[in-house]
């Protein structure tokens, strides 16, 4: 062999040594983020947080995810390109939880955070009786996931872990719903001693009946009695839930003057989507958590402020629109509820108008619409109607 083809060898395999890490690099690079973009693109519902780290000859992927096919899938692509590595990517739940994957909301409203601790952003809220999903802890911190997939962290305080037998036990155990505004639930009848408050949405076991109460057990053991006006069979419920447009109306209206607090989605606080979600529960829809998510549900039915055509229920979004160089930013969001008014959370639960010559005529929002959504008897994936939904089992 000659001198120059011994050259051209030693270069070329110079080349390639040199050259493939810096090309898988870009491979594990651009497969993460197509895995991303593929089955999670918003953060807020679904968990692929994975990198992956350069030793000796291999690499090593870590990180987390509560997605077992999206991991999946990204290793089998790897391996068709022909990387090797070491699998330390953490599949939630974690296995740390010794089988503790469900839990109930057991207070009135848990305060849901951006991070396991008090001072962190409220992101969300759940009521009392909501079944969530765990997927790991942290200290006395659940980083759980809602029946909307919203993920975020609560406090062991508002949370009752529970093994899959006693879950199920829960799921089908006969149950009540309270359906007043905002109440209190009592150590026996006929007293004032109180066990805890009551917010509408509010699911508890039911132990018995009697005739002007119902007797229920909280998910971490206490009794109560609640009563038999302010509340209703879950069963009879469900199957009276036969959602119009007055009665959406009708419960937001309760609602009225009820502060802004954002991240809330109760009678004790809402921001503009928490509202436009709890409105919605009520009449047992469970709508996506943010306006951001909850534009992508529904239908469309206006963007050109053609007021005339909405009907009562329908939600409105406002924000920013799209430009050549910006995507369209939804940043409020309200509800028709006929005669030219929306009512929203602003400041705090309030009705405005579209209509310049109304005493509460609401300009800004007005110069800000996007479009408006409807989701009264429409069949779509981006909500759950719980009529048809196991997410309160029974």
């Amino acid at each position: 062999m000659n001198k120059t083809v011994l050259l051209f060898l030693f270069f070329t395999i110079l080349w390639s040594c040199t050259n493939t890490p810096k090309q898988d690099i870009q491979d594990l690079t651009t497969e993460i983020k197509d895995i991303q973009k593929n089955y999670a693109p918003d953060k807020r519902v679904a968990w692929f947080q994975v990198s992956a780290e350069k030793s000796g000859s291999q690499y090593i992927l870590n990180g987390e995810s509560n997605l077992p096919e999206a991991v999946e899938t990204f290793k089998s692509k790897l391996d068709d390109k022909g990387i090797s590595y070491i699998d330390s990517i953490t599949l939630l739940p974690h296995k740390n939880l010794d089988g503790l994957t469900h839990g109930i909301i057991t207070i009135s409203v848990a305060n849901l955070r951006s991070k396991p601790k008090h001072s962190a952003e409220l992101s969300t809220q759940a009521t009392l009786g909501t079944p969530v999903t765990i997927l790991k802890k942290e200290g006395k911190w659940y980083w759980i996931q809602t029946p909307d997939g919203y993920l975020a962290w609560v406090d062991h305080g508002g949370l009752k872990p529970m093994l899959p037998n006693a879950f199920a036990d829960w799921e089908q155990a006969k149950k009540i719903i309270y359906t007043s505004t905002y109440g209190h639930a009592y150590k026996t009848e006929n007293t004032n001693l109180i066990v805890s408050d009551m917010v509408a949405g509010a699911i508890l076991k039911l132990i018995k009946e009697t005739s002007q109460y119902f007797n229920v057990a909280y998910p971490d053991g206490r009794s109560a009695f609640i009563r038999k006006d302010e509340a209703e069979l879950f069963d009879l419920w469900m199957e009276n839930l036969n959602p119009n447009e007055d009665q959406l109306v009708t419960t937001a209206q309760r609602l009225m003057g009820v502060p802004y607090l954002w991240g809330g989605t109760s009678a004790k606080g809402v921001d503009c989507s928490g509202f436009t979600k709890t409105i919605y529960f009520l009449n047992g829809i469970v709508l996506p958590r943010d306006a951001s998510q909850q534009v992508h549900a529904g239908i469309e039915v206006d963007t050109s402020k053609q007021f005339e055509n909405l009907r009562k229920g329908d939600l409105l979004f406002f924000g920013r629109k799209a430009t050549d160089t910006t995507k369209e930013l939804v940043v409020h969001v309200g509800m028709w509820i006929g005669n030219n008014e929306f009512i929203h959370s602003s400041g705090q639960v309030k009705i405005g108008s579209m209509d310049p010559e109304a005493d509460n005529y609401d300009s800004a929002n007005k110069a800000r619409y996007l479009r408006t959504n409807r989701y009264l008897n429409q069949l779509d994936s981006g909500f759950i109607n719980l009529k048809e939904s196991t997410v309160f089992k029974n």
